[in-house]
């Protein structure tokens, strides 16, 4: 889902930045973009559960229909509800994509894949939302390999500091392998989610 906003501009309104390109520009006015931005101080309950919900859809680069699809699924489930959501929304081919440092942003994971450059265990998916079962392996196509983007990734530039447990990255090989559902104090996504559990059950 291409969003239309400058991603500096949309991090502002949030209050995280989106992307690593993002940090500078984020550090430098950490406050709402617009005139009154400086200025915003009265919150409701509702508006700071927007907020988090906000966040977490835009994490994850998902439209509020994709959101709503995945947090019901989530709730029909067993275990908590917030949690389930965020444990399904990481096994998104494009969020694993990103995780696993094969791609900068999760923007540029939903182009690759959307793209037709990656496969699930050896067949080519090119649809973001697909979901990942413990145990498939995504690899880069044999024909991109020798793109300037998976040059480097394959060279560690995208790797994240802390290695996710859940996933097994062979970066050189340009394959990812989810081991088992993520946890959700190993996802790297900062959201409450037990508030965006209150915005759609309201």
């Amino acid at each position: 889902m291409n969003h239309p906003r400058p991603k500096a501009r949309l991090s502002r309104a949030l209050g995280i930045p989106l992307t690593r390109k993002c940090v500078r520009y984020f550090e430098r006015r950490p406050y709402p973009p617009g005139v009154h931005g400086r200025n915003r101080r009265k919150t409701s309950d509702y508006q700071v559960r927007l907020l988090e919900k906000q966040r977490l859809r835009q994490q994850y680069n998902v439209s509020e229909a994709q959101l709503r699809r995945t947090f019901d699924e989530a709730a029909r489930g067993v275990g908590k509800t917030g949690e389930s959501l965020v444990a399904l929304l990481e096994r998104r081919l494009d969020a694993l994509v990103l995780r696993a440092g094969l791609a900068r942003s999760i923007y540029q994971a939903r182009q690759l894949v959307g793209h037709g450059h990656f496969t699930v265990d050896g067949r080519k998916v090119d649809r973001p939302s697909y979901r990942l079962r413990p145990g498939q392996v995504v690899a880069v196509r044999e024909r991109s390999r020798t793109l300037p983007p998976f040059q480097l990734a394959a060279a560690g530039a995208h790797a994240d500091d802390r290695p996710r447990p859940y996933l097994s990255v062979e970066l050189t090989g340009l394959r990812a392998t989810l081991l088992r559902e993520p946890a959700r104090h190993e996802v790297p996504v900062i959201c409450d989610e037990q508030l965006v559990v209150e915005f759609y059950s309201r």
